[in-house]
């Protein structure tokens, strides 16, 4: 009589207690996800506006002082005297860039678009024009000016990449489909600074060899920069693809794999910016 009291009452403690125990697992997980996101979020955001801070300084500077001979010193041709049309694209387009590097890290900041919707909208409208027209200007700088490594295609593939990725993002956004809005604009957010990928990913290869490995320092040619033209937006969408999987379909174990990967990725990327800014930026400043 008594067991056959006492033994369900055991096996739905016992019950209870495992459920308990998997909410707690799931939990843990998602807060390990979310919270490497977010550290990762908050270190590129940083790095990207010292790269803004830089280019501001660095490229306003020398336009107040009429050097726009020193553009070449870190543009494939940054300046040609007497190709008006060339040199305003070029103009344009670091101005652009400013704008992105500053305004596409705040439409993602969820305070913002709550408290300051208004702002979110303006904001975001300017940073969809303000991509697509990068990336034409970029298109147009590439194939008639060059660029370093000769990587036309891979900048072209990114340029596109960049036009489809906003147009998508303000297509959903008017449909007030917000999730996928939201999830293509994102994607935006990493391809729109493919640039700013680049330098980083080549200044962390420079750091751990000590040396240029992979390409010529004189022709700035060679496989590693090949390479790199491609994954500066690959890995990044690929890496934030991850994060879409195990947010909504990965397991406990899944988010915790890709919580590490992003915690390996903030590091480098951390790495990255640092010897961006004192190797590349700072002595330019």
């Amino acid at each position: 009589m008594t067991d056959s009291i006492t033994t369900p009452s055991v096996i739905e403690t016992a019950d209870r207690n495992v459920v308990a125990q998997k909410l707690k697992i799931n939990a843990l997980s998602n807060k390990a996800l979310k919270s490497a996101a977010q550290l990762c979020f908050l270190v590129t955001v940083i790095g990207q506006w010292i790269f803004a801070y830089y280019v501001i300084s660095f490229y306003g500077t020398t336009a107040i002082e009429g050097d726009f001979e020193a553009w070449n010193k870190v543009l494939p041709k940054g300046h040609i005297p007497g190709d008006t049309i060339g040199n305003f694209a070029v103009g344009m387009h670091i101005l652009l860039a400013i704008i992105i590097l500053v305004g596409g890290p705040l439409q993602l900041i969820p305070q913002i678009r709550t408290h300051l919707p208004t702002f979110h909208h303006w904001n975001g409208r300017i940073y969809i024009t303000t991509t697509i027209l990068l990336s034409i200007g970029g298109l147009f700088m590439v194939w008639t000016r060059g660029t370093l490594g000769g990587g036309q295609v891979a900048i072209s593939i990114n340029a596109l990449l960049i036009i489809l990725c906003a147009l998508l993002a303000l297509f959903f956004a008017i449909k007030r489909n917000i999730k996928v809005h939201r999830r293509w604009a994102l994607r935006l957010f990493f391809v729109a600074v493919g640039v700013w990928y680049f330098r980083i990913g080549l200044m962390l290869w420079l750091l751990i060899h000590g040396e240029p490995v992979g390409f010529d320092p004189k022709t700035f040619e060679g496989p590693f920069l090949d390479f790199l033209s491609y994954a500066q937006y690959i890995l990044p969408l690929i890496m934030l693809e991850l994060y879409f999987y195990a947010k909504e379909r990965a397991g406990n174990l899944g988010q915790l794999t890709v919580a590490l990967s992003l915690f390996i990725v903030t590091i480098a990327t951390g790495a990255g910016v640092f010897a961006a800014t004192m190797g590349l930026w700072l002595p330019r400043i």
